[in-house]
Order: C-alpha cells, then structure tokens, then sequence
C-alpha cells in the first residue's frame, strides 16, 4: 500500500514558512543538496530540475499534494504545474479554479482523497505543505521526512497547524549535514 509522507523544511522553532510565506531564510549547503537531490530529485519543481539539470526518474513519489498557500507562489510567477513529473493536487476550498490541466484541484475532504490514492497501485504520496492541511491528514500520514534547519524563524507558518492532538511517530534516522541542517525521518508509532 502506498504511503503519505510529509517531507517538509523547518526551522528551530517549528515553522515551514514566514508569516508571508517566506522560505528563502533556510541555509543551503551542497551536501545537503546533493543528499536531497539524489534520495529524492522528484521533491525537486520541474523548473529548477532543468536548471541544474537534474534529469533522473522518480525514485520515492508519484503523486504530490499542496494546500493553496505552497501552490499560489509558483502560480503567481506563472508556474502553474510545478511539479510536472508527478500527479499534483492542489487541495483549497477557496481556489476558485486550476488553470493547469496537469493540476486536480480538490476542494474539499482530503482524507477520503489519500485514502483513495493509498489503495491505487504506485509510488508514496508527498504532502508538500502546508501546516493546515497537515494539520488535518495527520491520521492518515504514515512518515515524516523533517529538514530542520540551524535557523529561529520567529514566527509564520507551523508544520501542523490546528487542533491539539498528540500523534506518536518512532525515530527511524537522522543525518547533520556541514550546515547544521538536521535530516530526520519518523514513522507513525
């Protein structure tokens, strides 16, 4: 059966992003790229891929979803389908619409959307953010693939973000990279 992952950027402090959305503030270190980008180059938008190209198959994820705050910054730049070589879904209930063929826009009931995905045949599913639509498939993520980075971001947009509700994950492991950066990966205890 397939798996939801929440692989994610944070800072000390538990924050995905700015109260603006800002991500910009994480330090970047070259192992640390080279790490992501060989375990797990499907992460990687298609946009950036060629830049640097970084042409190789998809080795974890077939299917990525978004909530609206991860998705609108690429579509304001004109970026409508930023991750073309996976399955994206776009999960808002005030997006009016999906301009992007290549984008399913889902409006509502997330749960019943992996719980549909996890029993089709294929690759895991990476949620990409944001901390409110974690926040609501937290029964349904099996991993958590965390990037904490050396950096307080004082405030903006927690990894979960919503109700109080305890959730046991087991440590499965970690890697520091030259940066500070540290890479741990958790599944649902």
């Amino acid at each position: 059966m397939r798996k939801l992952v929440y692989y994610v950027a944070v800072s000390i402090d538990g924050y995905i992003a700015g109260p603006g959305g800002e991500f910009d503030f994480y330090p970047v270190a070259d192992d640390l790229a080279a790490y992501l980008n060989d375990r797990h180059p499907e992460t990687i938008p298609t946009q950036m891929r060629a830049e640097i190209g970084l042409d190789v198959p998809n080795k974890r994820f077939d299917t990525v979803l978004m909530g609206r705050g991860t998705y609108q910054p690429a579509h304001d730049i004109g970026v409508t389908s930023p991750y073309a070589h996976l399955r994206q879904y776009v999960i808002s209930s005030t997006m009016p619409e999906v301009t992007d063929p290549a984008v399913e826009l889902v409006p509502g009931d997330p749960i019943g959307l992996v719980q549909r995905l996890k029993k089709e045949d294929g690759m895991d599913i990476w949620l990409c953010g944001g901390g409110k639509l974690a926040n609501s498939l937290l029964p349904e993520i099996d991993e958590l693939i965390v990037k904490c980075y050396p950096v307080v971001a004082g405030s903006g947009i927690p990894v979960f973000d919503g109700d109080f509700r305890p959730t046991p994950f087991a440590i499965t492991g970690t890697r520091t990279f030259s940066n500070g950066t540290v890479l741990l990966e958790y599944v649902r205890g």
